[in-house]
């Protein structure tokens, strides 16, 4: 075989799966033409074939150079010694079908070929089964259909990675295309967190689409994106609401007020599955968080008339308005009520004084009084149907918001974060990737559910928020959902820059 057009040279050392080869004097150009279609020799990241009886080896190019000539071989060995090393990666029957993994390995002095796009066609040519979606072709093969596995993409996760600017939002965008094709795939279900909302223009054809601030006017339908802060366990509802407390104790005095109120709502509207004996302060029950929080802010800045009787909270003392009207303010829009000043005077009958008691966390109840009133954070602390009243009634449940998300009739849903405040984006997705996780955990033997109908969660611009040193809420949900999400049909799809390229 080594007067065949294909040989490049010899096996010159193995060490495990890396082989080094010594090429040959007749394979020093750079291009050669086999049954009139061009290669070039040495590429990194080319096959070359190791035929051994009457199985091939494929290997990877992964190193390629050249030795310096000794002193007196100059007319013998005129270009030096020229060498390359390969990794093995699979093998097959003569002219069968390529599989991963290696059975056995090659000796030296083993030939080493160049491989045709006939013996490509064997690696990565099998278009006939209807688990393999085409997304394009090979680069250097033109007749070659670029094929992925349906089923080892959303089992097996899966990541697309690369610097700023080349084309990694284009190849989700024909990923997903492909992977939605209801013709082909009626039960695709695919999720995409678009954090710069740029999906919607390629997808709108097949996706639902999710937005805060959604448009009207827009060229597709957009839908309002609403996550209620109810759904939000203790620890996100902290983290959105309250940032960090000054000590344990202002934390679980907010724990113990937050679990009264669903305790409260549940008596008032029942829900199944859930008592006050299951009920805890993750339970997903709505309450109101606009009184919650217009309550303790009296607790902490308010102040009242000493008097012979009543309690301080029922003599509390407004300022009044140019009507003589007291200054309440108005818990739903988030305006606090404004107090008069403590006035201790010995000569003056009126006396005020601060409630007694007060708690220690007034900076956090200003954090969230201001969160109320910028519309930016609507879609968490005002979302429409499922915002509570004052006793904790919705319209609707979060039943209906999931099946929003992932149970509609059309196989993309587009989750458009481009407008949610930096400052709770990486909780924000944390949120929604644990509701999404669970939800399908519990329904997992449902016909929605996870093992019946498989989610590939699309995760973009992973970097932001899964950071090597990352250890937010997000992160620690992804971690989650790639070491378990596959037994309940849940596949990561994590779309990333490289490392160095953070």
């Amino acid at each position: 075989m080594r007067d065949s057009e294909t040989y490049l040279g010899t096996v010159q050392d193995v060490n495990g799966t890396t082989v080094s080869v010594l090429l040959t004097e007749e394979s020093l150009t750079d291009f050669i033409y086999i049954d009139g279609q061009g290669y070039r020799i040495g590429q990194i990241g080319s096959f070359v074939r190791i035929p051994i009886g009457f199985i091939d080896l494929f290997g990877i190019i992964s190193q390629v150079g050249a030795s310096s000539i000794p002193g007196g071989q100059s007319e013998v060995q005129s270009h030096g010694s020229r060498w390359m090393t390969i990794q093995l990666i699979g093998e097959s029957q003569r002219n069968g079908i390529f599989q991963r993994g290696i059975s056995q390995y090659p000796t030296l002095g083993d030939e080493i070929h160049l491989v045709s796009e006939k013996e490509l066609y064997r690696i990565y040519g099998q278009p006939n089964k209807p688990f393999f979606v085409r997304l394009g072709h090979i680069s250097n093969a033109e007749s070659i259909p670029a094929l992925i596995d349906i089923n080892k993409l959303i089992t097996r996760h899966s990541a697309i990675v690369g610097t700023t600017g080349s084309g990694k939002s284009t190849t989700v965008a024909s990923i997903i295309t492909a992977l939605s094709n209801q013709m082909l795939y009626s039960s695709a279900r695919i999720l995409i967190l678009d954090i710069h909302g740029e999906y919607g223009n390629a997808l709108f054809d097949r996706a639902n689409i999710y937005k805060i601030n959604a448009s009207s006017n827009a060229k597709f339908k957009e839908n309002e994106l609403q996550i209620p802060f109810w759904a939000l366990n203790f620890d996100e509802l902290c983290e959105i609401c309250f940032g960090e407390f000054n000590d344990e104790k202002s934390r679980n005095i907010v724990l113990e007020r937050i679990q009264s109120a669903k305790a409260n709502s549940l008596t008032k509207n029942s829900k199944k599955g859930v008592t006050l004996d299951t009920l805890s302060v993750d339970s997903p029950i709505p309450f109101n968080i606009h009184y919650l929080w217009y309550q303790l802010y009296i607790e902490t800045f308010g102040t009242y008339y000493k008097g012979p009787v009543g309690q301080p909270i029922e003599n509390l003392a407004y300022e009044l308005d140019s009507f003589g009207e007291p200054k309440k303010g108005n818990p739903m829009e988030g305006i606090s009520p404004i107090f008069k000043n403590v006035k201790n005077d010995k000569d003056d009958n009126e006396k005020i004084n601060h409630i007694p008691n007060s708690h220690d966390f007034g900076k956090q109840l200003l954090l969230l009084g201001s969160k109320l009133r910028i519309p930016r954070y609507n879609f968490i602390f005002k979302p429409k149907d499922w915002l509570p009243d004052e006793d904790g009634k919705v319209t609707k449940d979060l039943d209906s918001l999931l099946k929003n998300w992932i149970g509609s009739e059309k196989p993309v849903t587009i989750l458009d974060l481009s407008g949610v405040p930096s400052d709770i984006l990486h909780t924000t997705i944390g949120i929604l990737l644990r509701l999404l996780y669970e939800a399908l955990f519990w329904a997992r033997d449902l016909s929605q559910g996870g093992r019946h109908r498989p989610l590939l969660l699309v995760m973009e611009e992973a970097h932001i928020y899964l950071s090597e040193n990352s250890k937010g809420m997000a992160s620690k949900v992804v971690q989650r959902i790639v070491k378990e999400g596959r037994k309940y049909g849940i596949g990561a799809m994590i779309v990333s820059q490289r490392r160095g390229c953070q």
